[in-house]
């Protein structure tokens, strides 16, 4: 079968969006299938050597196994509303253009965000008669609006026309959660063809491992009981209850906080955390993937915080990478959300409300104090991912769906 997967990011970016469709093409590929990317040049914390992308419009090359065709986005401020959205458009279109010259596909998957990827699919099922599934993460415009990213009337009744339309046209819906089932069906999509399918991850990479690793041991932290956040420092993550929580715990010396990872947010951190004078916290820049499991692996026990603000019901995708490196899970978010009912089900760690510093600092106490029950939960999130969420499943249900779909078409 030849597939073709749209997203705005691939690696050598880094975060989940680039990950999922990079671990999922490889994965449809090893299994005989032709797999083509269509994505943008590198730019959202992209690591490693860069120099070939510069000046580029437009380049081909192969990424493991899978062809992949990159094409240059204008980048624009990413923490202006209007400036995000013409971003959206723009890279849809972008991503258009190259996709219509390639060898027709049998089926086209795509990440969103960004919604406007859907349109895109929309156009090479319209003009080329290929079936295309939306794969939705983040629930736009929902999440904006949440959060006061997006206020504008205009646009916000704009990407939810966008969003019901792009519902509607879609050959199938996938979604990672129950939650976000609920919301998309809410948005007028019809039940039939809009499937759960978990998020995945690599249990082969990300895997348990020896916590006195070097890691650890290049930091000095051979003895300390070490609590991690590792990811994307953005307005979504609530890293002030982490820096209340280290100031709570500043008469514990055995207790160090890591903050891993970049973002718009991370200045402000920095700034506040040394107005504090926290000297129970260290800020790490992001880490090449290759050692990303080290991180967690040098951890006692990993954080998952979102805003109260964000009430849409996501599964950040760093909970399934701590439960797949057998750390426990401390999640502090909205409650009725579908994280911490995963959390709660796996048995791998402890939930809390959204901004509760002091429930924070009691839950790190309690694992702190209580190892046998730290080491329980780790386990119990890795039998978890897996048994349900391994990257082998994914594959397996996604691959039973393409077929599906391309024999009804």
């Amino acid at each position: 079968m030849r597939i073709l997967l749209l997203t705005a990011y691939f690696p050598p970016d880094t975060g989940s969006a680039a990950h999922l469709f990079y671990e999922l093409g490889t994965a449809l590929a090893q299994r005989g299938h032709e797999v083509m990317v269509v994505t943008s040049l590198p730019s959202y914390h992209a690591q490693g050597e860069l120099s070939k992308y510069r000046g580029k419009l437009l380049m081909k090359e192969w990424l493991d196994s899978i062809q992949t065709i990159r094409v240059f986005v204008p980048r624009l401020p990413r923490h202006i509303p209007v400036a995000r959205g013409v971003w959206q458009m723009t890279c849809a279109v972008s991503l258009c253009l190259p996709s219509l010259c390639l060898r027709r596909a049998d089926i086209v998957l795509i990440y969103s965000p960004p919604l406007p990827l859907g349109l895109t699919g929309w156009v090479l099922q319209t003009l080329r008669r290929t079936p295309f599934i939306l794969n939705v993460q983040d629930l736009f415009p929902q999440s904006a609006i949440d959060l006061g990213i997006l206020k504008s009337r205009p646009l916000i009744g704009f990407f939810e026309s966008m969003e019901r339309f792009v519902y509607r046209k879609a050959t199938h819906i996938t979604v990672h959660s129950p939650g976000n089932r609920e919301h998309v069906l809410a948005k007028g999509a019809p039940p039939e063809k809009v499937t759960v399918i978990p998020n995945w991850v690599d249990t082969d990479f990300l895997k348990p491992g020896d916590k006195n690793n070097e890691f650890r041991k290049e930091l000095g932290l051979e003895d300390k009981f070490v609590v991690s956040f590792a990811g994307i420092l953005g307005y979504s993550q609530d890293l002030d209850i982490v820096l209340e929580a280290a100031h709570r715990l500043a008469n514990y010396p055995e207790i160090v906080f890591l903050i891993v990872g970049e973002g718009v947010e991370k200045p402000r951190l920095q700034n506040k955390a040394q107005e504090m004078s926290l000297t129970n916290v260290l800020f790490l820049p992001m880490q090449p993937r290759h050692r990303y499991p080290l991180v967690i692996q040098a951890s006692d026990v990993s954080l998952a915080t979102l805003r109260a603000e964000v009430k849409t019901p996501v599964v950040p995708s760093k909970i399934l990478s701590i439960m797949a490196c057998g750390r426990p899970v401390i999640a502090a978010m909205e409650l009725s959300g579908d994280a911490p009912k995963l959390v709660k089900e796996a048995q791998c760690g402890l939930v809390l409300p959204p901004g509760d510093a002091e429930g924070l600092t009691e839950a790190i106490l309690k694992l702190y104090r209580e190892r046998d029950l730290c080491e329980k939960m780790g386990m119990n999130g890795r039998r978890f991912v897996e048994q349900h969420m391994s990257l082998r499943v994914a594959v397996e249900k996604y691959e039973k769906l393409f077929w599906d779909l391309t024999n009804r078409c």
